[in-house]
């Protein structure tokens, strides 16, 4: 679905990330970890254009992106961003029907039945249908998290890119979050690559990560292969103890506090 080649972008003078190549499979869901500055987000906004290339090229379904307009990229690409400017004063369902902009016609000043149909999945998928007609501002971290991912689901997207969505909230949240994004992967067919710095849901949730350090991927490959001491210890410059979640039997990830 997607396939980035020889990638190079970054901001003058400042951070690059360099020689970036991997590709992302129909209904995966890839996680993107990494220490802070080490270039998973500015991948992202390579991906959605924000960013011009450097070099390298990136293939949307074997279309390269550069020849799609963003109202194309939109109508297959929805990001769910940790640095989001909001109206707290919207709605949920209008903040969420903001979703459905990139499919409407350039005279269209309201929604279709199609698009209120859609709107109403959205909050429906997202358990969100009872807060529908509430203010963003009454809303908890984890209740408007799960509204700007509402907004993502109402662009219908084929793939799903989400920057840090679970950073700030509470293990109930993170886990509901998280298990929503699987279901959308299984049920709905929904490819999903995200930015996590949480090492055991990226353990849990995703069949490939991708490891960044410095602007470069270090390690691609499945958790097991990826998440393994030696590998963490050295990109992390963190003691760590990896073994075994007993339930799951995937890699857990132990810290270490410094002796005292």
């Amino acid at each position: 679905m997607l396939e980035l080649k020889n990638l190079s972008c970054g901001y003058t003078d400042q951070f690059f990330v360099k020689d970036i190549s991997f590709t992302v499979g129909e209904n995966q869901v890839v996680g993107i970890i990494g220490p802070n500055g080490s270039g998973k987000t500015t991948l992202l906004r390579a991906i959605t254009k924000v960013l011009p290339l450097e070099c390298g090229e990136i293939e949307f379904n074997k279309k390269n992106i550069s020849q799609m307009s963003y109202k194309q990229l939109a109508q297959n690409i929805a990001v769910v961003s940790n640095d989001i400017e909001l109206n707290f004063n919207i709605t949920v369902h209008d903040f969420v029907a903001l979703g459905r902009i990139p499919h409407q016609g350039n005279f269209q000043f309201f929604e279709s039945s199609q698009d209120q149909n859609i709107i109403d999945q959205a909050l429906e998928l997202t358990e969100m249908t009872g807060f529908a007609q509430r203010p963003l501002a009454q809303l908890s971290a984890g209740e408007r998290q799960m509204a700007i991912i509402a907004k993502a689901l109402a662009q219908k997207p084929k793939l799903l890119l989400l920057d840090e969505p679970i950073v700030h909230l509470d293990i109930s949240h993170q886990v509901y979050i998280m298990n929503l994004l699987r279901r959308l992967n299984k049920q709905h067919d929904l490819s999903v690559i995200i930015v996590l710095h949480e090492l055991n849901f990226a353990a849990e949730y995703c069949d490939q990560l991708i490891l960044m350090n410095k602007g470069m991927v270090d390690m691609i490959g499945k958790p097991e292969k990826v998440l393994n001491k030696q590998t963490i210890e050295a990109v992390y410059k963190t003691e760590v103890m990896v073994s075994r979640n007993p339930v799951s039997d995937k890699p857990h990830v132990f810290v270490i506090s410094a002796k005292e």
